[in-house]
């Protein structure tokens, strides 16, 4: 073994004193209490200041009041959001599965139906066999449109009638 020098003591005094320095400031910094810039960030604000815990994400505002501080928790907008999120989520899923399950609709049809005027006539229609033309007999509908017009034109008339017969009866 050599002999040691002065030079080299040193070395390793100073080698050992900052390995400890290092390990020391890194079981500091691993067991630092909560309250001593370890969790939380302080920022001022004009009504007090602005707490951020580094751990969960929430943020307080601190304002102090007659009896002291008091932290009230800031509202997480990006909570609600994602909650709003995750059950518009798991309703689509639900109705992806009803529809995947089948038609709920009873009565569904595939082909959409023929629109029709009620207003147009039907065609004649004509027998395979004899050739007979056949006319189709009119709706209770047309039917009932025709009554109306009947007794519209009739009071019109004896209206007509009555004005006539004041008219004569007042010249004569």
């Amino acid at each position: 073994m050599r002999p040691v020098t002065s030079s080299t003591a040193s070395w390793l005094a100073a080698s050992f004193a900052a390995v400890m320095v290092v390990s020391g400031s890194l079981v500091a910094a691993q067991s630092a209490p909560d309250g001593e810039n370890g969790r939380y960030t302080m920022t001022p604000i004009p009504e007090g200041v602005l707490r951020l815990d580094t751990r969960t994400g929430t943020m307080s505002t601190c304002t102090r009041n007659g009896t002291g501080w008091a932290c009230y928790a800031v509202p997480d907008e990006r909570a609600a959001f994602d909650a709003e999120i995750g059950r518009l989520q798991a309703e689509v899923e639900k109705l992806k599965g009803q529809l995947a399950a089948g038609p709920t609709v009873s009565g569904k049809i595939d082909e959409a139906l023929p629109k029709s005027d009620p207003l147009k006539k039907a065609e004649p229609k004509v027998a395979e066999g004899d050739r007979k033309i056949e006319i189709p007999l009119p709706s209770d509908q047309d039917l009932d449109r025709v009554m109306s017009f009947l007794e519209k034109a009739w009071r019109r008339l004896i209206d007509m009638a009555n004005r006539v017969q004041k008219d004569v009866s007042g010249k004569i």
